[in-house]
């Protein structure tokens, strides 16, 4: 006799498997051998056939229960019993855990008399445009005046004169002097290797200024972030731009960016001007580094000559920026434009003040 190619599907194989045990002809074990199946299997559908005659082996579910179990398939129905769920936090149903897993989705819905599989819960949740994905760390403004501090700005901004500039102004570093890891191409088998541990040859900070209409940036080099350095930052684009009528300078709200004696200072300038530009201070909001736009510059330097760099010294660290930026500054003083990416620059976002950008790039120190 040939057999049907699978024995546990075929009904034909089914009775036969039956008939043979329950006659007493031969014993389970026998039957399961000359018919290529497990005696598992032989007693479930001989257990079947007792319970519903000949009309269980016709059955096609592989349970040894006569009554097969529904299960709900991707619909409205399994829709709202999933979002239902999902709307909760899987603490009020006794599980110690922050987020859902598809596992304890299924357990639930069994639990509430709506079995589903963890496939079907699955195909709910994706058709409904869901994803599981990584939360990103995101810097937030709390500043209880941001929106005033951001229409003041963007308001100066949209009335910008030929004889006046907005400068937004920060600092990079500390910046030590060593072996730096990064992006770079590595051929088979091979794997760049920073040592963790590491005698710094010094470091730097460097003290810049972006002049967003131009887009041009003024720097020097500080030993230390204080009032002091900005005061001397202040004098020496006020020297510079001589002939404006008025200068803008937006910083965030670090100490010495918002010290009296800064202020005082400034006082003093706006006081004796003669053909020196006014100069207006326009904060960031607290908190809102990701709208300083000079950020963006820094993270696109950092990218380019600060990764995967190993400079003998701090002097030839200091070429390499101020090449950076003299490179930058001619190529927007031969294309001039407000904003955009340069091939070499590789910024993150554009040097524009948009309240969606995010200038600052969490990588790039």
């Amino acid at each position: 006799m040939k057999l049907h190619r699978n024995a546990r599907t075929c009904p034909h194989c089914r009775s036969l498997i039956v008939s043979r045990v329950a006659d007493g002809r031969q014993k389970p074990t026998a039957v399961a051998l000359e018919f290529r199946v497990t005696e598992r299997t032989v007693r479930k559908w001989l257990k079947r056939y007792r319970v519903e005659g000949p009309a269980g082996l016709t059955d096609r579910s592989c349970r040894p229960n006569h009554i097969p179990r529904r299960y709900l398939q991707p619909g409205e129905e399994l829709h709202d019993a999933v979002f239902a769920l999902l709307h909760t936090p899987p603490s009020d149903h006794g599980f110690n855990r922050t987020s859902w897993k598809l596992s304890d989705l299924g357990s639930v819905l069994r639990a509430r008399g709506k079995p589903s599989t963890q496939k079907s819960i699955s195909a709910v949740i994706h058709a409904a445009g869901y994803r599981w994905k990584q939360a990103r760390v995101t810097l937030t403004s709390t500043d209880p005046n941001y929106r005033e501090k951001l229409d003041a700005i963007r308001s100066v901004l949209s009335h910008l004169q030929e004889a006046e500039a907005f400068f937004s102004i920060d600092e990079f570093g500390p910046f030590a002097v060593k072996v730096r890891g990064g992006r770079s191409l590595c051929g088979p088998r091979q794997v760049r290797v920073v040592p963790q541990w590491q005698t710094s040859k010094g470091y730097l900070i460097v003290t810049a200024a972006l002049e967003l209409s131009r887009n041009q940036i003024s720097h020097f080099y500080s030993e230390r972030k204080n009032t002091a350095e900005i005061i001397k930052l202040v004098e020496m684009i006020r020297d510079r731009y001589r002939g404006f009528q008025r200068i803008y300078f937006s910083w965030d709200a670090a100490p010495w960016h918002r010290s009296k004696k800064l202020h005082d200072r400034i006082g003093e300038l706006n006081g004796s001007r003669g053909d020196s530009p006014e100069i207006k201070i326009l904060p960031l909001p607290g908190g809102a580094q990701f709208l300083n736009v000079i950020e963006s510059v820094f993270s696109g330097m950092a990218r380019a000559i600060i990764h995967n760099s190993n400079y003998a010294s701090v002097e030839d660290a200091k070429e390499a920026v101020s090449r950076y930026f003299e490179e930058r500054n001619t190529s927007f003083r031969m294309a001039p434009r407000r904003a955009g990416r340069t091939l070499w620059g590789k910024e993150p976002a554009p040097s524009v003040f948009l309240e969606t950008s995010n200038c600052k790039d969490a990588k790039y120190r």
